[in-house]
This record gives C-alpha cells, sequence and structure tokens, in this order.
C-alpha cells in the first residue's frame, strides 16, 4: 500500500521548518519546502531527488506565493498536506528596527498564512484527505494593537486560523492549529509547561499527531530560537 502524501511547508530555511521538511522526507512523503538558502536543503534535494520541491519562499509578497501554488500546480496537481510554519522570521526584512521586529514577526507571518491558504485551497480540495497544520510561535502568536481588545482575525493570528474553520470544512479540509496557550482562549484547562523543545524534538512530535488531525494543540517552548531562529 502507498502511503506516500504531498506536503508543502513554509517557513524552512531553518530551525523548525527545515526539521519538518527532513522529518516528512524521512517518512517517504513528497515535501515541497518554501525556504532561502539553505546548505541544509541543497542535500536535501541531493538525496530525495523527485520527491523534494523547492518552492519561492516570501511568501508575504502575493507574487512569490502565487508562483508558489502555480509550480506545485504544474508538478503535482493536487496537495494532501500544508505545514504553514507562521512563527518563523524568513519574512523580516534586514532594516527593520528593534523597536518594530515583535510586531514585523506577526504582521509578516499573517500576511503571508493568508495569502498561502488563499493560494493552496484549490490544490488541497483536490488532494486525498487534506488537511493544514498552522504553528504559531509565542512571538508570532502576540495580539496586535491594544491586548485589551477583543480577538479579532485582524489582530490575532491564531483567531485569523481558526476563522478559516468554516470555509476548509465546507471543502473537507481538516485544520489543526498549534499555538502556545493563550489566556484569553485557553486550549485546555491543564496548565502548559513550556519545554526544552529542539528543532527534531518539536518536529517528531508535530508530524507524530498528524494522523489525529486535532482541532488545537499546545506548543511551549522555552528556547524560541532553536525553533524560528532569527537572522539579522
Amino acid at each position: 500500500m502507498n502511503n506516500t502524501r504531498s506536503f508543502w511547508v513554509t517557513g524552512a530555511t531553518h530551525g523548525l521548518g527545515l526539521a519538518l521538511v527532513t522529518g516528512l522526507l524521512e517518512q517517504g512523503h513528497r515535501v515541497a519546502a518554501s525556504a532561502g538558502d539553505s546548505a541544509e536543503l541543497e542535500q536535501l534535494a541531493q538525496q530525495y531527488g523527485q520527491r523534494m520541491l523547492r518552492l519561492p519562499w516570501q511568501l508575504q509578497n502575493s507574487a512569490q506565493a502565487a508562483a508558489a501554488a502555480a509550480q506545485l500546480q504544474a508538478e503535482w496537481g493536487a496537495l494532501d498536506g500544508l505545514i504553514i510554519n507562521a512563527g518563523t522570521c524568513d519574512y523580516i526584512a534586514a532594516d527593520v528596527p528593534d523597536t518594530d521586529l515583535f510586531e514585523a514577526i506577526v504582521t509578516s507571518n499573517l500576511k503571508a498564512s493568508a495569502q498561502c491558504m488563499a493560494e493552496g485551497l484549490s490544490l488541497l480540495a483536490k488532494g486525498a484527505a487534506p488537511q493544514v497544520m498552522a504553528i504559531l510561535s509565542r512571538h508570532s502568536a502576540m495580539q496586535l494593537f491594544e491586548p485589551n481588545q477583543p480577538l479579532s482575525g485582524s489582530n490575532s493570528p491564531a483567531h485569523w486560523f481558526r476563522e478559516q474553520r468554516p470555509a476548509l470544512e465546507g471543502l473537507g479540509i481538516d485544520l489543526t492549529l498549534v499555538a502556545p496557550q493563550s489566556l484569553k482562549a485557553p486550549v485546555t484547562l491543564a496548565q502548559a509547561i513550556p519545554e526544552q523543545w529542539t528543532a527534531q524534538s518539536a518536529a517528531h512530535a508535530l508530524l507524530s499527531s498528524l494522523a489525529q488531525r486535532e482541532p488545537e494543540l499546545v506548543l511551549e517552548a522555552l528556547s524560541l530560537n532553536s525553533l524560528w531562529p532569527l537572522s539579522r
């Protein structure tokens, strides 16, 4: 029986995104990676050949997001899984002032996520048991503007993903949101203890959970830089 599935992983230049690509390839799947220059990815491309596809990576740019989807359509014609690494720092411009850094992480990931979702929907709708996994870091899950404002899709990336559920369900697409625990919208009453995740251990745990298709998972990391390196 052939269990090979086709995945698109965003924010895959390094850290958790790169580990997710590696783990999926090791499991025998086809993987399209949106990532910048990476010696590790080049090595994976040589090792896995046609099972790995390199895609445009500045997905906050609408033209690059559309080009990535067009390449997927031409190469595979369908998509079984979209893993949006919405904690990545891949989209941060080098000239962003330190005072604006955290807001830039949130806004750039939110924009890239929206464009990836829009471009990937038709591909996912043609996939087998399609699913989306969206992963937020403590930084990218921050609420924009005044924290005392109600949560909305415009000020909370986690809330934005939750707002997409009805449309996804209508297309038969499951969504798993992976995020740190929120005081405003807690996923569980159990206390979430931050752990010393490495990129590899977090990727292994998340990929092992894919088959369960849980609506929400809590990921609390002690060292954010090990999962989402900040390249400045």
